[in-house]
Protein backbone atom coordinates (compact mmCIF):
# COMPACT_ATOMS: atom_id res chain seq x y z
CA UNK A 1 0.00 0.00 0.00
CA UNK A 2 1.32 3.49 -0.81
CA UNK A 3 2.16 6.44 1.57
CA UNK A 4 0.41 9.30 1.06
CA UNK A 5 3.46 12.02 1.45
CA UNK A 6 1.00 15.11 2.08
CA UNK A 7 -1.01 13.47 4.89
CA UNK A 8 2.63 12.76 6.20
CA UNK A 9 3.72 16.23 6.74
CA UNK A 10 1.79 17.48 9.34
CA UNK A 11 1.64 14.81 11.42
CA UNK A 12 5.34 15.10 11.43
CA UNK A 13 5.17 18.63 11.82
CA UNK A 14 2.47 18.21 14.74
CA UNK A 15 4.54 15.44 16.56
CA UNK A 16 7.83 17.95 16.51
CA UNK A 17 6.19 21.07 17.49
CA UNK A 18 4.24 18.84 20.52
CA UNK A 19 7.93 17.68 22.02
CA UNK A 20 9.30 21.40 21.66
CA UNK A 21 6.42 23.04 23.40
CA UNK A 22 6.87 20.41 25.78
CA UNK A 23 10.14 20.65 26.24
CA UNK A 24 10.27 24.52 26.28
CA UNK A 25 7.45 24.29 28.97
CA UNK A 26 9.57 21.69 31.08
CA UNK A 27 12.60 24.75 30.76
CA UNK A 28 10.68 27.39 32.25
CA UNK A 29 9.10 25.32 34.66
CA UNK A 30 12.52 24.69 36.02
CA UNK A 31 13.35 28.88 35.70
CA UNK A 32 14.14 30.90 38.99
CA UNK A 33 15.21 34.92 39.33
CA UNK A 34 17.11 35.95 42.56
CA UNK A 35 16.71 39.59 43.36
CA UNK A 36 19.69 40.95 45.02
CA UNK A 37 23.41 39.19 44.69
CA UNK A 38 24.18 39.62 48.98
CA UNK A 39 25.56 36.19 50.52
CA UNK A 40 21.45 35.00 51.01
CA UNK A 41 20.56 35.81 47.84
CA UNK A 42 23.70 34.12 46.02
CA UNK A 43 23.35 31.34 48.07
CA UNK A 44 20.24 30.74 47.29
CA UNK A 45 20.74 30.91 43.69
CA UNK A 46 23.26 28.26 43.98
CA UNK A 47 21.26 25.66 45.71
CA UNK A 48 18.62 26.24 42.96
CA UNK A 49 20.96 25.79 40.18
CA UNK A 50 22.15 22.53 41.62
CA UNK A 51 18.54 21.44 41.66
CA UNK A 52 18.54 21.89 37.93
CA UNK A 53 17.05 25.19 37.87
CA UNK A 54 18.15 28.06 35.26
CA UNK A 55 18.98 30.61 37.24
CA UNK A 56 19.39 34.38 37.31
CA UNK A 57 20.66 37.29 39.64
CA UNK A 58 19.61 40.69 38.96
CA UNK A 59 21.24 43.15 41.32
CA UNK A 60 20.80 46.76 41.25
CA UNK A 61 24.95 47.73 41.77
CA UNK A 62 27.83 47.35 39.76
CA UNK A 63 29.44 45.41 42.36
CA UNK A 64 27.94 42.58 43.66
CA UNK A 65 27.74 41.52 47.15
CA UNK A 66 24.86 43.50 48.83
CA UNK A 67 27.29 44.73 52.57
CA UNK A 68 29.57 41.76 51.42
CA UNK A 69 31.88 43.95 49.46
CA UNK A 70 35.28 45.66 50.00
CA UNK A 71 36.46 49.14 48.11
CA UNK A 72 39.31 51.80 48.13
CA UNK A 73 37.03 54.08 50.43
CA UNK A 74 40.15 56.12 51.66
CA UNK A 75 43.48 56.00 49.72
CA UNK A 76 44.66 54.10 46.68
CA UNK A 77 45.80 50.55 47.76
CA UNK A 78 43.96 50.51 50.64
CA UNK A 79 41.67 48.00 50.79
CA UNK A 80 38.37 48.84 53.37
CA UNK A 81 35.18 46.17 53.93
CA UNK A 82 32.13 48.36 52.90
CA UNK A 83 30.12 46.39 55.19
CA UNK A 84 30.42 42.54 57.03
CA UNK A 85 34.07 42.73 58.32
CA UNK A 86 34.70 39.91 60.57
CA UNK A 87 32.90 36.55 59.56
CA UNK A 88 32.29 34.29 62.74
CA UNK A 89 28.86 32.68 61.47
CA UNK A 90 30.04 32.29 57.61
CA UNK A 91 32.87 29.92 59.10
CA UNK A 92 29.88 28.20 61.29
CA UNK A 93 27.60 28.23 58.25
CA UNK A 94 26.14 24.82 57.62
CA UNK A 95 25.45 26.12 54.35
CA UNK A 96 28.84 27.52 53.00
CA UNK A 97 30.03 24.22 54.30
CA UNK A 98 28.42 22.37 51.44
CA UNK A 99 29.65 24.87 48.60
CA UNK A 100 33.74 24.48 47.61
CA UNK A 101 34.13 28.07 48.00
CA UNK A 102 38.27 27.58 48.57
CA UNK A 103 38.70 26.59 45.08
CA UNK A 104 36.93 29.69 44.27
CA UNK A 105 39.39 32.05 46.01
CA UNK A 106 38.10 32.30 49.31
CA UNK A 107 40.64 31.76 52.48
CA UNK A 108 40.74 32.77 55.71
CA UNK A 109 42.47 34.74 58.09
CA UNK A 110 42.45 33.69 61.76
CA UNK A 111 43.82 36.80 64.06
CA UNK A 112 46.04 35.55 66.77
CA UNK A 113 42.97 35.94 69.36
CA UNK A 114 39.08 36.72 68.17
CA UNK A 115 37.78 39.98 70.53
CA UNK A 116 39.76 41.75 72.76
CA UNK A 117 38.23 45.13 74.83
CA UNK A 118 40.40 47.38 76.90
CA UNK A 119 39.75 49.01 79.74
CA UNK A 120 40.78 52.33 81.48
CA UNK A 121 43.52 50.69 83.56
CA UNK A 122 45.26 49.77 80.84
CA UNK A 123 44.60 46.07 80.94
CA UNK A 124 42.45 44.19 78.47
CA UNK A 125 39.78 41.36 78.42
CA UNK A 126 40.67 38.76 75.42
CA UNK A 127 38.05 36.24 74.03
CA UNK A 128 40.51 33.82 73.24
CA UNK A 129 39.41 30.71 71.04
CA UNK A 130 40.07 28.53 74.49
CA UNK A 131 37.36 29.27 77.18
CA UNK A 132 40.41 27.64 79.52
CA UNK A 133 42.86 30.29 78.13
CA UNK A 134 39.93 33.04 78.12
CA UNK A 135 38.78 31.76 81.80
CA UNK A 136 42.23 32.39 83.28
CA UNK A 137 42.26 36.18 81.84
CA UNK A 138 39.10 36.90 83.74
CA UNK A 139 40.09 36.40 87.77
CA UNK A 140 37.55 35.25 89.74
CA UNK A 141 34.86 35.16 86.76
CA UNK A 142 37.17 32.62 85.29
CA UNK A 143 35.03 29.13 86.50
CA UNK A 144 31.89 30.92 85.93
CA UNK A 145 33.19 31.78 82.19
CA UNK A 146 34.18 28.08 81.68
CA UNK A 147 30.97 26.88 82.78
CA UNK A 148 28.59 29.22 80.64
CA UNK A 149 30.80 28.54 77.48
CA UNK A 150 32.57 25.26 78.06
CA UNK A 151 29.36 23.04 77.59
CA UNK A 152 28.13 25.38 74.24
CA UNK A 153 31.02 25.49 73.00
CA UNK A 154 31.28 22.04 72.98
CA UNK A 155 27.95 20.99 71.47
CA UNK A 156 28.32 24.06 69.11
CA UNK A 157 29.01 21.47 65.26
CA UNK A 158 25.52 20.50 66.50
CA UNK A 159 24.30 23.10 68.22
CA UNK A 160 24.39 25.70 65.01
CA UNK A 161 21.81 23.29 63.08
CA UNK A 162 19.47 24.59 65.41
CA UNK A 163 20.16 28.10 66.29
CA UNK A 164 20.72 28.99 62.29
CA UNK A 165 17.48 28.09 61.64
CA UNK A 166 13.80 29.25 61.72
CA UNK A 167 11.56 28.00 64.45
CA UNK A 168 11.09 24.09 64.00
CA UNK A 169 11.45 20.99 66.58
CA UNK A 170 15.01 21.18 67.42
CA UNK A 171 17.85 18.45 65.81
CA UNK A 172 19.47 18.19 69.08
CA UNK A 173 16.81 19.52 71.24
CA UNK A 174 18.26 18.59 74.89
CA UNK A 175 21.27 20.82 73.67
CA UNK A 176 19.07 23.47 72.45
CA UNK A 177 17.09 23.73 75.30
CA UNK A 178 20.46 24.18 77.50
CA UNK A 179 21.23 26.73 74.94
CA UNK A 180 17.78 28.50 75.20
CA UNK A 181 17.26 28.77 78.94
CA UNK A 182 20.56 30.87 78.98
CA UNK A 183 19.76 32.87 75.33
CA UNK A 184 16.02 34.00 75.54
CA UNK A 185 17.15 36.44 78.28
CA UNK A 186 18.60 40.05 78.02
CA UNK A 187 22.28 40.01 78.38
CA UNK A 188 22.36 42.31 81.07
CA UNK A 189 20.05 39.67 83.12
CA UNK A 190 22.85 37.42 82.19
CA UNK A 191 25.86 39.37 83.18
CA UNK A 192 24.19 39.98 86.45
CA UNK A 193 23.59 35.99 86.90
CA UNK A 194 27.16 35.35 86.29
CA UNK A 195 29.55 37.33 86.85
CA UNK A 196 31.20 40.36 88.91
CA UNK A 197 34.54 41.61 87.92
CA UNK A 198 34.71 44.36 85.53
CA UNK A 199 36.45 42.53 82.41
CA UNK A 200 34.22 39.48 82.54
CA UNK A 201 30.87 42.09 82.79
CA UNK A 202 32.61 44.67 79.81
CA UNK A 203 33.88 41.70 77.42
CA UNK A 204 30.11 39.82 77.71
CA UNK A 205 28.21 43.17 76.81
CA UNK A 206 30.47 44.19 74.25
CA UNK A 207 29.47 40.75 72.37
CA UNK A 208 25.99 40.95 72.98
CA UNK A 209 25.99 44.55 72.11
CA UNK A 210 26.05 43.25 67.75
CA UNK A 211 22.45 42.67 68.64
CA UNK A 212 22.12 46.74 68.08
CA UNK A 213 19.26 46.55 70.41
CA UNK A 214 19.46 47.45 74.78
CA UNK A 215 21.00 45.55 76.63
CA UNK A 216 18.18 44.76 79.31
CA UNK A 217 16.15 43.59 75.85
CA UNK A 218 15.22 40.07 75.29
CA UNK A 219 16.91 38.27 73.45
CA UNK A 220 20.33 39.92 73.69
CA UNK A 221 21.58 37.34 75.60
CA UNK A 222 21.08 34.82 73.02
CA UNK A 223 22.96 37.04 70.26
CA UNK A 224 26.14 37.56 72.70
CA UNK A 225 25.69 33.66 73.36
CA UNK A 226 25.68 33.13 69.98
CA UNK A 227 29.09 35.01 69.10
CA UNK A 228 30.76 34.09 72.01
CA UNK A 229 30.46 30.52 71.56
CA UNK A 230 30.95 30.91 67.93
CA UNK A 231 34.30 32.47 68.54
CA UNK A 232 36.08 29.89 70.99
CA UNK A 233 34.50 27.20 68.30
CA UNK A 234 35.80 28.56 65.14
CA UNK A 235 37.15 32.43 65.68
CA UNK A 236 35.89 35.62 64.13
CA UNK A 237 37.87 35.36 61.19
CA UNK A 238 37.97 37.52 58.16
CA UNK A 239 38.75 36.57 54.39
CA UNK A 240 42.05 37.12 52.91
CA UNK A 241 41.63 40.38 50.69
CA UNK A 242 38.60 41.47 51.93
CA UNK A 243 34.50 40.40 52.65
CA UNK A 244 34.65 40.91 48.79
CA UNK A 245 36.01 37.42 48.39
CA UNK A 246 33.25 35.49 50.15
CA UNK A 247 30.92 37.38 47.53
CA UNK A 248 33.26 36.32 44.73
CA UNK A 249 33.87 32.84 45.35
CA UNK A 250 29.76 32.21 45.57
CA UNK A 251 28.97 33.99 42.25
CA UNK A 252 32.33 31.93 40.71
CA UNK A 253 30.54 28.82 42.32
CA UNK A 254 27.32 29.99 40.78
CA UNK A 255 28.25 30.27 37.27
CA UNK A 256 30.36 27.21 37.23
CA UNK A 257 26.76 25.61 37.98
CA UNK A 258 25.26 27.53 35.20
CA UNK A 259 23.74 30.63 37.27
CA UNK A 260 23.82 34.05 35.40
CA UNK A 261 24.42 37.54 37.03
CA UNK A 262 23.07 40.63 35.74
CA UNK A 263 24.70 43.72 37.56
CA UNK A 264 23.29 47.34 37.42
CA UNK A 265 20.00 45.93 36.47
CA UNK A 266 17.57 47.19 39.24
CA UNK A 267 13.79 46.08 39.43
CA UNK A 268 11.07 48.00 39.66
CA UNK A 269 8.48 45.62 39.79
CA UNK A 270 8.62 41.94 40.67
CA UNK A 271 9.61 40.00 37.32
CA UNK A 272 7.60 37.02 35.46
CA UNK A 273 8.83 33.83 36.73
CA UNK A 274 8.30 30.37 37.61
CA UNK A 275 10.29 30.99 40.86
CA UNK A 276 11.38 34.40 42.16
CA UNK A 277 13.42 34.34 45.70
CA UNK A 278 13.94 38.46 46.98
CA UNK A 279 16.74 38.78 48.64
CA UNK A 280 14.98 42.75 50.08
CA UNK A 281 13.66 43.56 53.04
CA UNK A 282 10.13 44.34 54.00
CA UNK A 283 10.13 47.90 52.61
CA UNK A 284 11.98 46.88 49.09
CA UNK A 285 9.35 43.85 48.60
CA UNK A 286 6.78 46.07 48.93
CA UNK A 287 8.25 48.80 46.32
CA UNK A 288 8.21 45.62 44.03
CA UNK A 289 5.49 43.70 44.58
CA UNK A 290 2.87 46.95 45.35
CA UNK A 291 -1.17 46.44 44.40
CA UNK A 292 -0.52 42.92 44.12
CA UNK A 293 -0.19 41.87 47.59
CA UNK A 294 -3.18 41.30 49.47
CA UNK A 295 -3.88 44.57 51.74
CA UNK A 296 -3.57 42.36 55.22
CA UNK A 297 -0.09 41.52 53.93
CA UNK A 298 1.15 45.08 53.07
CA UNK A 299 -0.57 46.24 56.24
CA UNK A 300 2.01 43.78 57.76
CA UNK A 301 5.36 44.42 55.83
CA UNK A 302 4.85 47.71 56.77
CA UNK A 303 4.46 47.50 60.18
CA UNK A 304 7.92 45.30 60.26
CA UNK A 305 10.10 47.45 62.58
CA UNK A 306 13.91 48.57 61.14
CA UNK A 307 16.44 48.57 64.45
CA UNK A 308 18.89 51.48 65.51
CA UNK A 309 21.62 52.49 62.44
CA UNK A 310 25.12 52.28 61.93
CA UNK A 311 27.44 55.41 61.47
CA UNK A 312 30.34 53.79 59.96
CA UNK A 313 34.36 55.09 59.82
CA UNK A 314 37.03 53.55 57.35
CA UNK A 315 40.84 54.85 57.96
CA UNK A 316 44.22 54.51 56.25
CA UNK A 317 46.59 54.46 58.85
CA UNK A 318 50.47 55.34 58.90
CA UNK A 319 51.21 52.60 61.40
CA UNK A 320 49.02 49.93 63.80
CA UNK A 321 46.83 51.27 66.03
CA UNK A 322 48.73 52.47 69.52
CA UNK A 323 46.81 50.77 72.44
CA UNK A 324 47.35 51.65 75.94
CA UNK A 325 46.52 47.75 76.50
CA UNK A 326 49.35 46.17 74.08
CA UNK A 327 47.19 42.13 73.76
CA UNK A 328 44.62 44.76 72.16
CA UNK A 329 47.31 44.23 68.91
CA UNK A 330 46.66 40.54 69.24
CA UNK A 331 42.86 40.97 68.03
CA UNK A 332 41.09 40.80 65.09
CA UNK A 333 38.41 42.66 66.26
CA UNK A 334 38.26 45.20 69.49
CA UNK A 335 35.18 45.99 71.27
CA UNK A 336 36.17 49.60 72.57
CA UNK A 337 33.14 51.22 74.84
CA UNK A 338 35.09 50.91 78.59
CA UNK A 339 32.44 49.22 81.29
CA UNK A 340 29.15 47.23 81.16
CA UNK A 341 27.54 50.31 82.24
CA UNK A 342 28.92 52.93 79.92
CA UNK A 343 27.88 50.32 76.86
CA UNK A 344 24.86 49.61 78.43
CA UNK A 345 23.94 53.10 78.46
CA UNK A 346 24.80 54.05 74.66
CA UNK A 347 22.88 50.95 73.36
CA UNK A 348 19.70 52.19 75.54
CA UNK A 349 19.75 55.72 74.23
CA UNK A 350 22.45 56.10 72.65
CA UNK A 351 23.74 59.08 75.16
CA UNK A 352 27.63 59.50 76.67
CA UNK A 353 30.45 57.92 74.84
CA UNK A 354 29.78 55.45 71.83
CA UNK A 355 30.54 52.14 72.21
CA UNK A 356 32.34 51.58 68.67
CA UNK A 357 33.26 48.35 67.33
CA UNK A 358 36.26 47.80 65.52
CA UNK A 359 38.61 45.70 63.06
CA UNK A 360 41.97 45.81 62.22
CA UNK A 361 42.35 43.67 59.28
CA UNK A 362 45.72 44.91 57.93
CA UNK A 363 47.45 43.80 61.13
CA UNK A 364 46.53 40.18 60.04
CA UNK A 365 46.35 40.44 56.25
CA UNK A 366 48.81 42.27 54.33
CA UNK A 367 46.58 42.76 51.18
CA UNK A 368 44.49 45.10 52.93
CA UNK A 369 47.08 47.80 52.92
CA UNK A 370 50.30 49.10 51.24
CA UNK A 371 53.24 47.73 52.58
CA UNK A 372 53.95 49.18 56.41
CA UNK A 373 50.37 51.07 56.85
CA UNK A 374 47.18 50.00 58.24
CA UNK A 375 43.83 50.13 57.95
CA UNK A 376 40.87 50.08 60.20
CA UNK A 377 36.70 49.70 60.15
CA UNK A 378 34.39 50.82 63.20
CA UNK A 379 31.22 51.58 63.35
CA UNK A 380 28.72 52.91 66.36
CA UNK A 381 24.80 52.27 66.88
CA UNK A 382 22.80 55.29 66.24
CA UNK A 383 18.80 56.09 66.14
CA UNK A 384 17.81 54.61 62.70
CA UNK A 385 18.16 57.32 59.96
CA UNK A 386 20.45 59.52 62.21
CA UNK A 387 21.65 62.89 61.09
CA UNK A 388 24.20 63.49 64.06
CA UNK A 389 28.16 63.12 62.88
CA UNK A 390 29.82 60.97 65.52
CA UNK A 391 33.20 60.27 63.81
CA UNK A 392 34.55 63.36 65.93
CA UNK A 393 33.16 60.82 68.88
CA UNK A 394 34.24 57.89 67.58
CA UNK A 395 38.19 59.37 67.04
CA UNK A 396 37.88 60.38 70.84
CA UNK A 397 36.80 57.19 71.86
CA UNK A 398 39.29 55.31 69.96
CA UNK A 399 41.90 57.74 71.41
CA UNK A 400 40.90 57.18 74.88
CA UNK A 401 41.97 53.55 74.77
CA UNK A 402 45.03 54.50 72.42
CA UNK A 403 46.49 57.57 72.85
CA UNK A 404 48.55 58.95 69.43
CA UNK A 405 45.66 57.65 67.08
CA UNK A 406 44.85 60.33 65.72
CA UNK A 407 48.07 61.21 64.88
CA UNK A 408 48.61 57.63 62.84
CA UNK A 409 45.10 58.60 60.37
CA UNK A 410 46.62 59.49 56.78
CA UNK A 411 42.36 59.37 55.04
CA UNK A 412 39.10 59.05 56.80
CA UNK A 413 36.24 57.99 54.95
CA UNK A 414 32.47 58.58 56.32
CA UNK A 415 29.51 56.56 56.11
CA UNK A 416 26.06 57.87 58.19
CA UNK A 417 23.26 55.83 57.73
CA UNK A 418 21.83 57.89 54.29
CA UNK A 419 24.80 56.77 52.67
CA UNK A 420 24.92 53.04 53.87
CA UNK A 421 21.65 53.18 52.68
CA UNK A 422 22.12 54.56 49.01
CA UNK A 423 25.17 51.90 49.08
CA UNK A 424 23.11 48.92 50.15
CA UNK A 425 19.06 49.87 50.17
CA UNK A 426 18.69 46.52 52.24
CA UNK A 427 20.27 48.31 54.81
CA UNK A 428 17.08 50.68 55.74
CA UNK A 429 18.18 53.89 57.94
CA UNK A 430 21.43 51.70 58.28
CA UNK A 431 20.45 48.69 60.05
CA UNK A 432 22.80 46.22 59.39
CA UNK A 433 20.88 43.32 60.92
CA UNK A 434 17.28 43.15 58.85
CA UNK A 435 15.07 44.13 61.25
CA UNK A 436 14.91 44.90 64.82
CA UNK A 437 16.37 41.98 67.13
CA UNK A 438 13.24 42.45 69.34
CA UNK A 439 11.95 38.98 70.79
CA UNK A 440 8.41 39.91 69.43
CA UNK A 441 9.42 39.63 65.82
CA UNK A 442 12.82 37.53 66.65
CA UNK A 443 11.37 34.04 65.70
CA UNK A 444 8.84 35.07 62.85
CA UNK A 445 10.27 37.78 60.63
CA UNK A 446 9.18 39.29 58.91
CA UNK A 447 5.74 38.36 59.18
CA UNK A 448 3.83 34.76 60.35
CA UNK A 449 4.77 33.12 57.00
CA UNK A 450 8.10 33.84 57.64
CA UNK A 451 9.70 33.36 53.96
CA UNK A 452 6.67 32.54 51.82
CA UNK A 453 4.31 35.19 50.23
CA UNK A 454 1.19 35.13 49.26
CA UNK A 455 2.07 35.39 45.78
CA UNK A 456 2.60 31.67 44.18
CA UNK A 457 6.51 30.80 44.01
CA UNK A 458 7.43 34.37 45.30
CA UNK A 459 10.04 33.77 48.80
CA UNK A 460 11.67 36.19 50.67
CA UNK A 461 15.06 35.26 51.67
CA UNK A 462 16.93 38.25 52.95
CA UNK A 463 18.24 39.22 56.65
CA UNK A 464 14.49 40.33 57.60
CA UNK A 465 13.82 36.38 57.62
CA UNK A 466 15.13 33.61 60.07
CA UNK A 467 18.02 33.19 61.00
CA UNK A 468 18.31 37.12 60.25
CA UNK A 469 21.39 39.34 60.46
CA UNK A 470 25.15 38.16 59.66
CA UNK A 471 27.01 36.52 56.79
CA UNK A 472 26.16 33.01 56.57
CA UNK A 473 23.73 32.54 53.79
CA UNK A 474 21.33 30.80 55.78
CA UNK A 475 18.37 33.15 55.11
CA UNK A 476 18.73 32.07 51.12
CA UNK A 477 19.41 28.21 52.21
CA UNK A 478 15.84 28.17 54.36
CA UNK A 479 14.12 30.45 52.07
CA UNK A 480 15.18 27.71 49.14
CA UNK A 481 14.46 24.50 51.36
CA UNK A 482 10.81 25.83 51.60
CA UNK A 483 10.11 26.59 48.04
CA UNK A 484 10.94 23.19 46.85
CA UNK A 485 9.39 21.54 49.40
CA UNK A 486 6.33 22.91 47.69
CA UNK A 487 8.11 22.21 44.19
CA UNK A 488 9.05 18.14 43.60
CA UNK A 489 12.28 18.56 41.49
CA UNK A 490 11.89 16.31 38.43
Amino acid sequence: MGVNSKSVVPSLFFCISSTITEVSSAADEKRAIVIGSGPNGLTAAILLARAGYRVTVYEGAAQPGGAARTMELTLPGFRHDFGSAAHPMAVSSPAFEQFPLARYGLEWVHPDVPVAHPLDDGTAALLERSVESTARGLGADGAAWQRLFGPLVEAWPQLRHDVLAPPHFPKHPLRMAQFGMHAIGSAAGLVERWFRGAHARALFAGIAAHAAQPLESRPSAGVGLTLAVSAHAVDWPFPRGGAQCITDALAGYLRSLGGEMRTESPLTALPEAPLVMCDVTPRQFLALAGERLPASFRRALANYRYGPGAFKMDWALDGPIPWKAGECALAGTVHVGGTFEEIAAWERGHTGRPFVLLVQHSLFDATRAPAGKHTAWAYCHVPNGSTVDMSAAIEEQIERFAPGFRSRILARHVMPPATLERFDPNLVGGDVNGGALELSQFFLRPTRRLYGTPLPGVYLCSSSTPPGGAVHGMCGYHAVARALSTRPVQ
